[in-house]
């Protein structure tokens, strides 16, 4: 992590998320320190087993193999659970005498009852379902058997645990490769993937249990992650007090540009950088209908008429303000792109989004070239897609934010369910706390606000649209499911990060 942009960034090991790949060369890693694959194996298999019986009672299960060391995993869970007294049926992909390495020893552990041939008609009398068939490294759709078992588990609607990722859940991407089976559980081992978080995958994996198999963490320093799931641990120490001799300009002053339509976008965003913690926000509307309607908001916020004190440009001269918002309710139109051209020119931190993406559709190169200092993008996914519209088919998400941040020279957050946060060095932070509710008016601006915010207090782009990401999601969390944007800005953001 060498960009001065993640200064704020503290890499926090229990957060790291691994590829694919990585996670083959942490296994590797701990066989090389002497910890034989056998032994991983079989903890692995002991970590399936204890969050089975840890949340289902005994009942008739069946527990499907596949033809490597996902499948090794499973005749481990298999041969536990029968010890347990379980009733239990395995029924594999290959034969056990097709197995190689560490999963030809697993099944020579299985000591139940003969290995049932694997098809639909398998399925028949089990409520409960191991699939263990394939693993995250699936590359292929799902065809053969074990699509019809996939088929089978998901037509009759039984209970099912994944080994590792449901299979046909690509474990980079979280993209379903033609159909996987919708689990209750996952459990998975040492850190989780991207794929585990990311959609459309990660609303297959039910609850997630990360277990460990006797990897140790010193691992990570030789992987170096670049991905991570965000949360208070990464950025909380850049989330300084206010101290005795602290003032509102030391504290953080914020410049929001308003639209003359919805003005309500610049108040949402302008009580969320206060709420955030800067000391003083200043919204300028651009002309006396809308200063008036800004107004009558929120009294503790600073509006000012544009066309009384000549254009947005005449503010941004003044050094007090640490950070400028362009775009909620601005309006696409050629004065809002003149705007941005000039908050961006001054290198101070700049957090562009709706209205101040969408005027750079048809012209993004001006834009990007124009990215000098901090700079946050806040994109929901049609927005990122008109911007971003030679990346828009990349299927991984992850890759396809790293690469806007490479391309624009900003920081990319591109909001949703599953929102990832890349720094143009290519660190990425996925976000993965956002409720469903947040679905309603305003609660974009007010992400806005909360990230132009922490801006303004000095945090680098990444951490602060990390912080933003995780409050939100955090606050809407605890309001519960009937929540309006205005809701968020009545949660103690500290208390949230205790």
């Amino acid at each position: 992590m060498t960009d001065a942009a993640l200064r704020d960034i503290l890499p926090s090991d229990s957060l790291a998320l691994l590829s694919v790949a990585q996670m083959g060369r942490a296994d590797e890693a701990a066989i090389a320190a002497g910890t034989p694959g056998a032994a991983l194996m079989a903890a692995a298999g002991t970590v399936v087993f204890e969050a089975i019986v840890n949340r289902f009672p005994p009942q008739p299960t069946l527990v499907l193999a596949g033809p490597g060391n996902n499948g090794g995993d499973a005749y481990i869970v298999a041969e536990k659970l029968r010890r347990a007294g379980w009733p239990v049926s395995v029924a594999a992909l290959v034969p056990a005498a097709a197995l190689k390495g560490d999963a030809a020893w697993a099944a020579s552990k299985y000591s139940g009852e003969s290995v049932l041939p694997t098809s639909g008609s398998s399925l028949d009398g089990h409520s409960l379902v191991v699939d263990g068939l394939f693993g995250a490294g699936l590359s292929r759709p799902l065809d053969g058997a074990a699509l019809e078992l996939v088929r089978g588990i998901n037509a009759r609607r039984l209970a099912c645990v994944a080994i590792d990722i449901p299979s046909g859940i690509q474990g980079d991407s979280g993209q379903i490769l033609g159909e996987a089976p919708a689990c209750a559980l996952t459990a998975t081992f040492f850190r989780p993937k991207p794929g585990h978080l990311l959609l459309p995958g990660r609303a297959l994996c039910g609850e997630l249990v990360v277990g460990d198999i006797g990897i140790f963490s010193n691992v990570l320093k030789e992987i170096a992650p670049l991905v991570w799931r965000n949360g208070p641990a990464l950025w909380r120490q850049a989330l300084r007090p206010a101290g005795a001799a602290d003032h509102k300009y030391s504290r953080g002053a914020v410049l929001v540009y308003a639209g003359s339509g919805m003005t309500g976008a610049a108040r949402l965003a302008s009580l969320a950088a206060r709420r955030a913690g800067a000391g003083l926000v200043t919204v300028i509307a651009p002309d006396r209908d809308s200063a008036i309607a800004l107004r009558a908001g929120d009294a503790g916020t600073i509006v000012q008429n544009a066309s009384e004190t000549g254009d947005f440009t005449a503010h941004i001269d003044d050094f007090r303000f640490k950070s400028m918002l362009l775009g909620p309710g601005g309006g696409v139109s050629p004065a809002l792109q003149h705007s941005v051209l000039v908050a961006l020119k001054t290198k101070q931190s700049v957090i562009l989004d709706a209205d101040a993406l969408t005027s750079f559709s048809s012209e993004p190169e001006t834009l990007f070239a124009a990215i000098a200092g901090p700079c946050l993008l806040t994109p929901h996914e049609g927005e990122f897609n008109r911007l971003f519209s030679s990346l828009k088919d990349i299927p991984n998400k992850v890759e396809k934010v790293q690469a806007a941040a490479r391309l624009s020279g900003a920081t990319i957050l591109l909001k949703g369910a599953d929102t990832v946060i890349a720094s143009p060095c290519g660190t990425t932070i996925i976000n993965d706390n956002a409720p469903p509710s947040l679905a309603t008016a305003g609660s974009g601006d007010v992400l806005a606000g909360l990230a132009a915010g922490f801006l303004a207090q000095n945090l680098s782009p990444l951490a602060a649209g990390a912080a933003a990401a995780w409050l939100h999601g955090a606050a809407a969390n605890r309001l519960g499911k009937q929540l309006i944007a205005e809701d968020l800005l009545r949660i103690d953001l500290a208390e949230l990060t205790l």
